[in-house]
């Protein structure tokens, strides 16, 4: 396998190597980044560009290990019986599979994504090492042991709200995606707005850089954020002029880009205090 660029999503060099290297290697690749910066998406491209299924396995603050492989629903097995029902002799009627268990049956080797790893408790990577590492799991309720098939292409994304156990790291191979240059950040606009007036992207990028550049900025703006941003501009019309005259102040549709009020403040602060020293 080689995974490169798509008509969609635009793939370093260093991205693409650490790609087929984990296919390679038969790892989970684990994805570090700012939010925004496509870690998402590569799982997406990736089974796109493979014609492959993709199994998104979306991590929240609550979510417990067992959750990826399966669970057992007790309450519907008391209310059945309840019921009088004959589905509760066969306990395998209230086991649910998970998005392991999905990827390891899969007739089609899969993408798993386990999407923002970080939210769940500390606790849950090192719950999953096993699976990971061996690709198979027991269910207890029923005595199956569930074995996969063929191992699945694993993508774990991260924002790195927490520090991951290096047990769990040594099992994966890791890349950190750098926020794109000026040219990588064309490219990627290009692949969304083709028709896109030159002067107005390279102003919009000139904006948008500054703004990240902004000393004590609490949230920077994220490539995802560039994009509505221009999405807004074209739908506006809105004129490389425009932009130009706004490097002073707070740009039009700001709203897009700053996302609390004391990055705006701030914006607002600095501009007024450049405008003071050009008088």
């Amino acid at each position: 396998m080689n995974f490169s660029s798509t008509e969609n999503y635009i793939v370093s060099d260093e991205l693409s190597l650490a790609v087929n290297a984990a296919v390679t290697l038969e790892k989970p690749l684990l994805i570090k980044g700012e939010p925004g910066t496509g870690k998402t998406k590569l799982a997406e491209e990736l089974a796109a560009s493979l014609n492959t299924p993709l199994l998104r396995w979306q991590i929240k603050s609550t979510t417990k290990a067992q959750q990826g492989l399966y669970e057992y629903d007790a309450v519907s097995r008391l209310r059945d019986s309840q019921l009088g029902s004959d589905k509760v002799h066969d306990i395998a009627n209230y086991i649910r599979s998970g998005k392991l268990w999905q990827a390891f049956t899969a007739e089609q080797r899969p993408v798993l994504l386990i999407d923002e790893i970080d939210k769940a408790d500390i606790e849950f990577p090192n719950d999953l090492l096993h699976e990971l590492d061996q690709m198979e799991f027991h269910v207890y309720e029923t005595g199956e042991q569930i074995v996969a098939k063929q191992r699945p292409i694993v993508i774990i994304t991260s924002n790195n709200e927490k520090e991951l156990p290096d047990a769990f790291l040594r099992r994966c191979f890791f890349h950190y995606i750098r926020f794109p240059d000026a040219d990588t950040l064309r490219d990627i606009v290009q692949v969304h707005y083709p028709a896109i007036q030159q002067k107005l992207l390279s102003t919009a990028l000139e904006v948008f850089f500054d703004l990240r550049d902004t000393p004590n900025l609490k949230k920077k703006p994220s490539t995802s954020e560039l994009i509505d941003w221009l999405k807004l501009l074209l739908a506006e019309d809105i004129p490389a002029s425009t932009l130009q005259q706004s490097q002073d102040g707070l740009m039009p549709m700001f709203g897009a880009l700053l996302k609390n009020e004391q990055d705006v403040q701030l914006v607002e602060k600095l501009a007024f205090m450049a405008r003071r020293q050009q008088r």
